[in-house]
């Protein structure tokens, strides 16, 4: 568990960050949107002290990061920024293996962790252990990046704009690849986006930032459904919320006992993609697959209601 607590920075008198506290719990994602000039890059680099506080602690596993030193800090705080910061002379082995190189690992034991990042990212060990990030296309070494940040098994890892130099179609894997490793490595990650769409994709929880302060906190589908101020209101977006509402809710949450025509769709695609079809098709329901073969659909009315939020 992550606790940000009561954490300030001033700049000539004004507030960057202003007495800023949440909680990241331990293998979840939390992302920090806002504006820029939010305050949110300054919050995420207090947590490794490449800024110092004004004020407030942040403590990992209750222990407070300021009673470490910085270089023991940074070595239990993985960090990815935008345009990945890779050694050119270095291999891809070797920009991997650099932090558990540095704590005294084993030879063998840092081989077994680099190929088994590269696996998780779906680059071959084999054809991409030796090469150097001059030969890798600008996905593949925002992906080599990450995995340097995880490669020490750290205890919190900080992205900073991770994929903000990146094309939107590359953009996309990247993000569902950080989400699948995620999920099976069960890291703990705090990452900083100026894009809610990302935010929302990415978030187990979102803190919204503006002007230094956090104005809200919480889930993606609570902020979407019940933004705190005009502000959050405004980055979630007037006529795209429900959209981003339908975005993340599954198809099992509102299927029902019934037939339709077409081919059945998983009952994990989001109802987002579920309207899609449906206005593409010009169709009112789609079949949903069942695990027990029983005839199931998802109608457009459902997917409407569900559009609506509360009230």
């Amino acid at each position: 568990m992550i606790e940000i607590d009561g954490l300030s920075k001033f700049y000539d008198n004004k507030a960057a960050v202003d007495a800023v506290s949440m909680t990241v719990e331990t293998g979840t994602i939390t992302v920090i949107v806002g504006t820029s000039g939010s305050g949110k890059t300054t919050l995420l680099r207090m947590i490794n002290r490449l800024e110092t506080a004004d004020a407030g602690e942040v403590r990992i596993h209750g222990e407070a990061t300021d009673s470490l030193a910085p270089h023991l800090l940074r070595r239990r705080i993985g960090y990815a920024i935008q345009g990945h910061g890779l050694f050119p002379h270095y291999t891809i082995a070797r920009n991997i293996g650099a932090v558990p190189a540095l704590l005294g690992w084993p030879e063998d034991q840092i081989r077994a962790r680099v190929d088994e990042l590269l696996s998780l990212f779906s680059m071959e060990p084999a054809q991409f252990r030796d090469r150097y990030p001059a030969e890798l296309s600008g996905g593949q070494q925002q992906r080599v990046g990450v995995a340097r940040a995880l490669a020490s098994r750290p205890d919190l890892l900080l992205m900073d704009e991770p994929f903000g130099a990146l094309d939107p179609i590359i953009r996309a894997r990247a993000q569902d690849d950080l989400r699948r490793i995620q999920r099976a490595l069960g890291s703990t990650i705090l990452l900083v986006t100026h894009d809610m769409e990302e935010a929302i994709r990415l978030g187990d929880r979102i803190a919204v930032m503006d002007g230094g302060r956090l104005v809200q906190h919480g889930s993606p589908t609570g902020i979407i459904r019940n933004p705190a101020t005009g502000f959050v209101a405004e980055m979630v977006g007037g006529v795209e919320r429900p959209l981003r509402l339908l975005s993340l809710l599954p198809v099992a949450d509102i299927v029902e006992p019934g037939t339709a025509p077409g081919e059945a769709i998983a009952p994990t695609t989001n109802l987002r993609d579920a309207l899609a079809l449906c206005l593409w098709s010009g169709r009112d329901a789609l079949p949903v697959q069942t695990d027990d073969g029983r005839a199931a659909r998802v109608t457009l009315k459902a997917i409407r209601a569900q559009a609506q939020g509360p009230g």
